[in-house]
């Protein structure tokens, strides 16, 4: 919800498609948004996970050039950070792929979490609670902002309020959370003490 990065990963599946000969639509891929690759791969019943996951990271870093930030996002992300916010992020992107999109924004990220570290992916808490200790912030005081199934569930696993980012690819789960529709909408966070912006970047 950060970055539209929908045109990379559907580029990316379709080479990873026609080079490992797997008949599974990417729509069937994006369903599961939000976890780890693994995960993904284990849900959809791929064999062979690590050589499909190098095949989809080669071509995702080669059309990283096709993502666009979603607009108004960055502006809402510098608005936080001038009001000493503290943001951090936690995305199932390994860092090498994650880092160069974040950039984009050039927004003062405090922490950001990715598979590459410790602990386990989402929908477990380990990532959002690994961020709060990193940015010294309590969940009771956090507020995650997400837009998969994936993230509404590690966010309540972790004990952190949830809003739902419109915009992004997902559909909210129960029980409903505050829903947003626009980056901008997401500025009357400002009249609340949640000082934490997860962004799902897959």
């Amino acid at each position: 919800m950060l970055l539209d990065t929908r045109p990379v990963m559907e580029e990316a599946w379709r080479k990873v498609r026609a080079s490992h000969d797997l008949d599974i639509p990417f729509a069937s891929y994006e369903r599961h948004l939000g976890r780890e690759f693994g995960d993904i791969m284990r849900h959809l019943g791929v064999q062979e996970a690590q050589l499909v996951h190098e095949t989809y990271a080669a071509a995702s870093r080669a059309a990283a050039h096709l993502a666009r930030q979603f607009p108004g996002v960055a502006e809402a992300l510098h608005t936080f950070a001038a009001a000493d916010w503290r943001l951090g992020v936690v995305t199932s992107k390994p860092l090498d792929r994650a880092a160069p999109l974040l950039a984009q924004l050039g927004c003062p990220f405090g922490t950001v979490r990715t598979p590459n570290g410790l602990g386990r992916s989402k929908p477990a808490p380990d990532p959002i609670l690994m961020a709060l200790v990193d940015l010294e912030v309590d969940p009771s005081a956090a507020t995650y902002v997400g837009d998969m199934a994936v993230d509404q569930e590690s966010a309540a696993r972790a004990g952190v309020a949830y809003v739902h980012a419109e915009w992004g690819y997902g559909k909210p789960t129960s029980p409903a959370p505050q829903v947003f529709a626009s980056p901008d909408d997401l500025l009357q966070l400002l009249c609340t003490a949640g000082p934490f912006v997860e962004g799902s970047l897959v």
